[in-house]
């Protein structure tokens, strides 16, 4: 990856430019070109606006960004803080997230309740899992990894025994939300992520050592950031905690989904761990935003955005870093992919939706797929559509439609020979269940 030009230190071209101050202070430069919160190694290819040099407008540009820029109490390797503007777009991103973060699940409400939304919220945390594992190198296929963790089957590799570890720990995030984050919670869950996954075993759930020179490259070996010495990270991380656990009823106030993205950029900053960096970077991410009360943050996928387009979430980090700890290109590309992942859960259930519909309505009387069946069983399929995962037993099957055990038998057989349901052992019992895509079966 090419490195980003550094943005030239806007007190040198303060002192340059002194005398054309006024001039550019009386453009009413904003801290946005045409709503994208620009890095110079961009802007400085960009035509300025008439009478300024490209320099003149970068000035104005981050003369803008200082008079809405606020202070975290998080630094980089030289101890200067972090900072984050409240530009017009990031504001309008933040409003569009806590609306759908907080809110109702569109949608939603046109389903059952119940099961239907655990099934969503399942296959959300499974999304999370195998793609926040693939961006660190898991190699493992996605519907290899689904039918794993829906078959609750041993890993049998690196790559499967990552995603299992990153869906265990997701499912276990709410345990540690009404507690203050704490460094032994971080190792907790860093050890949760990495278990059986690390070269060196001991390497998890502690920070990296001094001999264990962690440097972040790309494909070609070439260095794109070199974390603080391994002997700040206790201090460090305990700073993070701090302003993890910050009480909004203060002098101080940040926007929670800024101090969520903050944590994680911050974690990846760091880069406390051997190795799992950037999926506990997540997680704590998750944790921030549930914790806040962003209920529905469980349901979005961050990491199945960040896997189309892996460059930018890398190009983030050192926008940030190569322009005087500005963390906004980090804040903003966040936003942007919260507001994706929304996107993405919205059409889901859209598509979901309308499968059940088309289903319900092939399985209506005289209907070509309903004389395929008798009653009992398209009953029985109409119920599966609205209780996913629902299991169902021969003597239950029996005793709801008043029939013989050898007809009641037939039925659920016959569904599972057409492929809609499967037959499992529970115990001596044989239980039937719809498969999870019935209503695409259906169709």
């Amino acid at each position: 990856m090419k490195l980003p030009v550094p943005a030239p230190p806007w007190l040198n071209l303060f002192q340059r430019h002194a005398g054309q101050i006024q001039e550019i202070l009386s453009r009413g430069i904003r801290a946005e070109v045409k709503g994208v919160y620009e890095h110079w190694d961009h802007l400085r290819h960009l035509t300025p606006p008439p009478g300024l040099d490209v320099e003149q407008w970068w000035l104005g540009i981050k003369l803008a960004r200082r008079s809405l820029c606020k202070e975290l109490p998080l630094r980089d390797t030289s101890g200067k803080l972090f900072h984050v503007c409240s530009s017009d777009g990031i504001q309008r991103q933040l409003f569009q997230v806590a609306r759908d973060a907080a809110g109702a699940l569109q949608g939603a409400d046109a389903l059952p309740s119940g099961a239907m939304q655990e099934r969503y919220l399942m296959r959300s945390l499974m999304e999370e899992a195998m793609t926040s594992s693939q961006l660190e190198g898991a190699a493992t296929t996605t519907q290899v990894a689904k039918d794993m963790l829906r078959s609750g089957r041993a890993p049998r590799d690196y790559g499967e025994r990552m995603i299992v570890n990153n869906f265990k720990a997701m499912r276990e995030l709410k345990r540690w939300l009404e507690q203050p984050l704490t460094p032994d919670i971080v190792f907790e869950i860093h050890r949760m992520l990495t278990d059986g996954t690390l070269k060196d075993p001991d390497a998890a759930g502690r920070f990296r050592r001094a001999d264990e020179n962690i440097v972040v490259e790309d494909e070609t070996g070439t260095t794109l950031h070199v974390p603080p010495p391994a002997a700040e990270l206790p201090q460090r991380l305990q700073a993070l905690c701090d302003f993890a656990n910050q009480n909004d009823d203060g002098d101080y106030f940040i926007h929670p989904v800024v101090r969520a993205i903050s944590i994680h950029f911050m974690i990846g900053y760091d880069h406390p761990f051997v190795d799992g960096n950037g999926r506990t970077a997540r997680a704590l991410f998750y944790w921030s935003m549930l914790r806040a009360g962003f209920w529905m943050t469980e349901y979005f996928s961050i990491s199945s955005i960040l896997k189309k387009a892996p460059a930018q979430y890398t190009r983030a980090y050192l926008f940030s870093e190569s322009d005087d700890g500005d963390a906004s290109y980090f804040v903003a590309h966040q936003l942007d992919v919260l507001l994706k992942a929304i996107d993405g859960v919205h059409a889901y259930i859209a598509r979901k939706q309308q499968a059940q519909s088309q289903a319900q309505t092939l399985l209506k009387p005289g209907s070509t797929l309903a004389r395929r069946l008798n009653h009992r069983q398209r009953a029985l399929l109409l119920n599966a559509l609205k209780n996913p995962g629902k299991a169902y037993t021969i003597a239950v099957h029996q005793r709801t439609h008043d029939i013989v055990y050898d007809t009641a038998r037939s039925d659920l057989v016959g569904l599972v020979d057409a492929k809609l349901m499967r037959r499992d052992k529970l115990g001596k019992a044989h239980v039937f269940v719809a498969r999870p895509d019935l209503a695409e079966k259906l169709r």
